[in-house]
């Protein structure tokens, strides 16, 4: 371990309201002492730089308060010292697949139709697991790809402490329009299960949203278009009207929409409808980006799974070749995103590549124009706020205690992420 721990003898200055009403320990039933996390810096989630010679105090699975050291040292506390780190937020990701692994250990095919799901939901708890280890707190996970409703599973042992993992807002699986998804069925000597729920017109498109609702979707998630063109190509999948009654519908129940969406027609009808996030966006014209900025629609731009799918199925190897024409277009649609003032929502699509390495979205996010201060708001108070999560994405008294330390400071040097020293879900370490 890095860091050591130890008993405050002084008194507190603030106290977050009613946590004197501790948590209890379930072994003795005696309230669990508060705890002090004493790094080099804190970063709040919000502000420009971080506090130097701050420490933050958490009590019953909430941050207590946060201050100068000198001025906080409460009495009875369990100290952790975290020295050369930045406490900042716990990650919170907009875009994966924790029942998918790389497809260059098994095609996207292999494993919806040969996995046994029973070993998928092993993989998925292994991959939850891994997930929080790397500092993600919050995961939002956009389709089970044919596991039907064990994402919502999964999220209750999590929530159980059966098995270790970050709070999970699932979708079960996407809706997609009848014929257009996969595994293709012309591909087959049989009608092969499909990775997502089909759905045709606006009376079925109604009654599959709430059926998803019935197994616990918290977020449903749509494919405006897909790869189902007469050549492959991307193409619209739902009409405007199926749209409009997928997002009302979902909405009526207070449930937000994510839209899968890399065509900028893709893009228009699924930010008309009323989504709230467009996944991937490869296609964006400027025109299109301007729309989601006047709509107040998140992009989740998926840089890192764009690079993986070239380097698996185009044979790029990353700092030895030219970026194919795939990987120097979805750059460029980034950009111009980020000119157009769209709302950034971190989310790499892990699942396409290992899990643990989520951060690789954040760098390329930097790498292609963001600043490490602004991708970091991304992957926090940013999430929170497109995920209407106001009890986390901040360092702030009586949110939850999701909390992570890393070796350096993550608001100038984005590749700190993956330099993880400490990790808490709900005041408890799990790291």
């Amino acid at each position: 371990m890095h860091f050591r721990q130890s008993m405050v003898l002084a008194f507190p200055l603030v106290t977050l309201a009613g946590s004197a009403s501790a948590q209890a320990r379930p072994d003795t039933g005696r309230p669990a002492a508060p705890v002090l996390l004493v790094p080099d810096a804190v970063w709040d989630g919000t502000e420009d730089a971080p506090h130097a010679g701050w420490v933050v105090l958490v009590s019953s699975g909430h941050i207590d308060t946060l201050g100068p050291a000198d001025q906080l040292a409460p009495k009875g506390a369990t100290r952790i010292d975290l020295p050369g780190t930045t406490l900042i937020p716990g990650l919170i990701e907009g875009h994966s697949h924790l029942f998918l692994h790389p497809y260059n250990e098994a095609t996207w095919d292999d494993q919806v139709l040969r996995e046994p799901l029973g070993q998928r939901m092993a993989r998925a708890v292994a991959h939850a697991a891994t997930t929080l280890r790397a500092g993600i707190t919050t995961e939002r996970d956009l389709g089970t790809e044919g596991a039907f409703d064990y994402d919502v599973q999964l999220k209750r042992a999590i929530d159980q402490d059966i098995v270790p993992g970050p709070h999970l807002i699932t979708v079960t699986r996407a809706i997609v329009a009848t014929g257009s998804y996969g595994p293709r069925r012309t591909d087959y000597s049989f009608d092969p299960g499909q990775g997502a729920q089909e759905a045709t017109g606006v009376e079925e498109v109604a009654r599959v949203v709430r059926s998803q609702i019935a197994h616990g979707a918290d977020w449903i998630k749509v494919y405006a278009d897909y790869r189902w063109g007469p050549h492959g190509e991307a193409r619209p999948t739902f009409s405007q009207d199926e749209l409009n009654t997928l997002v009302a519908t979902a909405n009526g129940s207070g449930r937000p929409v994510a839209a899968h969406a890399t065509t900028a027609e893709g893009m228009r009808r699924a930010v008309l409808a009323g989504v709230e996030t467009v996944e991937h966006g490869d296609e964006g014209t400027r025109d299109v980006f301007r729309l989601m900025h006047k709509k107040g629609v998140a992009l989740c731009p998926t840089i890192a799974a764009s690079e993986a799918y070239a380097q698996y199925f185009e044979g790029w190897t990353r700092g030895l070749q030219r970026p194919p024409e795939s990987v120097q277009a979805k750059w460029a649609s980034f950009r111009t995103a980020l000119e157009e003032g769209v709302t950034i929502c971190f989310g790499g699509d892990v699942g396409v590549f290992s899990h643990g390495d989520n951060v690789r979205e954040l760098e390329a996010m930097v790498a292609n124009g963001m600043r490490p201060l602004d991708a970091l708001r991304a992957a926090t108070s940013g999430n929170a706020r497109i995920f209407h999560l106001a009890d986390r994405g901040r360092v702030a008294p009586r949110l939850l205690a999701d909390l992570v330390a890393v070796d350096g400071d993550p608001t100038r040097d984005i590749t700190a992420l993956r330099r993880v020293r400490f990790v808490m879900k709900d005041g408890k370490q799990v790291r």
